[in-house]
């Protein structure tokens, strides 16, 4: 099933891109085209990929002008080869080129995203291994560029800081030192993190080697994240988490997540995948990736 876009989630950024990009009017549009002026215009792809963002071009279009119509020859995140219509826009020419460079930034940015995310896919499709995102975002486009994730057939990590547990490398390092290295300081970060939020939060716990896993387990944490390890090394921590798991005789244990981050590219996620990890994130999805050459052109 396809992932549905809340329009009222994007509003603040579409009414800061119209601001920053059109503030008092298209002066040259005016200058130089009658008013009384329609045209139609449509979308072409220049280049294979997923398309992602038709929702957002036609609230922009209606925020620019309501006499603004856009008609989609493709459903949102579907693949499209080089030269296909995407869709056409019809109403009065002033508008339409007013709003070109708006709609194209939204549109060939989240196509880019859904196309670099779904190669990740593709790549390890056959294996248990999702592909996931991370916080890796552009400021104030987060929202937009999970979605776009989604369309690609990512899955994503948590939202922000507020809604999963993550404690990465500088947590441990502080924390190390005020527990003084106490044995097994992953109980006690467990329980205190029980303690202090709502029922549900998952937790999870960055390690760059194996060493921590059984008192991990033993904590009772949902997530353990391999980060900056090579495949052998994840290959060998993976197996230890289900040797674990298979000792565990209460009917109530749960399955520990497995995940992997660092230095995941195109190249290599496939290696990634045969280790067995369950997810792997990767954070080039959204910052390193290229838009999707489109074009709209009036004809």
């Amino acid at each position: 099933m396809q992932p549905k876009l809340d329009i009222k989630k994007i509003k603040d950024i579409v009414q800061l891109a119209i601001k920053e990009d059109i503030g008092k009017g298209d002066i040259t549009s005016q200058i130089f085209i009658p008013e009384d002026s329609k045209s139609e215009g449509i979308f072409l792809a220049k280049e294979d990929g997923i398309i992602a963002g038709l929702p957002v071009v036609e609230y922009v279009f209606t925020q620019i002008n309501n006499e603004l119509l856009l008609t989609s020859n493709i459903e949102e995140g579907t693949g499209v080869s080089k030269d296909t219509t995407i869709a056409n826009v019809k109403g009065p020419t002033i508008s339409i080129l007013s709003a070109e460079r708006l709609v194209l930034n939204f549109m060939q940015r989240l196509s880019g995203i859904a196309t670099l995310t779904n190669k990740f896919v593709e790549k390890v499709k056959g294996y248990k291994t999702q592909i996931m995102d991370t916080r890796k975002t552009t400021p104030g486009w987060r929202y937009l560029e999970k979605y776009a994730v989604r369309l690609g057939g990512g899955v994503n990590h948590r939202a922000g800081l507020y809604d999963q547990i993550l404690v990465k490398d500088n947590h441990l390092e502080i924390i190390e030192k005020e527990q003084e290295k106490k044995n097994n300081i992953f109980s006690e970060l467990v329980k205190k993190a029980g303690q202090q939020t709502d029922e549900g939060v998952l937790i999870e716990v960055e390690v760059e080697d194996s060493d921590h896993i059984k008192d991990l387990m033993d904590a009772d944490v949902d997530i353990i994240m391999f980060d900056n390890m090579k495949p052998s090394q994840i290959s060998e921590a993976v197996k230890k988490v289900k040797e674990y798991e298979s000792l565990q005789t209460t009917t109530t244990a749960k399955a520990i997540l497995t995940e992997t981050s660092g230095n995941i590219t195109l190249e290599n996620v496939e290696e990634y995948a045969k280790t067995g990890v369950d997810r792997i994130s990767v954070g080039m999805i959204t910052h390193s990736a290229r838009a999707l050459d489109i074009s709209l052109d009036i004809v």
